[in-house]
């Protein structure tokens, strides 16, 4: 392991160059590695998000944008029964959100 100050980083390897390293306070990740759709998941998602609140994540920063919130599988159904037109096979597309003023 290099050293980057009192954290130990890995070595580089692949795309990871540990000197690339920033703090990223406020971030959280949960995710069921099989891909199972489970309330767990979301429920400890919004632990994580809770624990974020000294982040500011409220979404209430008008002024920075920051803020967190919570993203899950893209709900497929749904999507074929409101969109309108015809969707590709499900997993082989994306959805996003943007915010605009």
């Amino acid at each position: 392991m290099t050293t980057g100050g009192p954290v130990a980083y890995p070595h580089p390897q692949g795309l990871y160059d540990p000197q690339t390293e920033r703090d990223a306070c406020g971030v959280a990740f949960v995710a069921d590695i099989h891909g199972r759709r489970s309330h767990d998941v979301v429920a400890k998602g919004l632990t994580a998000l809770i624990r974020l609140d000294h982040r500011g994540a409220r979404g209430a920063e008008q002024n920075t944008g920051d803020g967190a919130g919570i993203m899950i599988q893209v709900p497929d159904d749904f999507y074929r029964a409101v969109a309108g037109f015809e969707l590709p096979p499900a997993g082989s597309y994306a959805t996003g959100l943007v915010f605009l003023p």
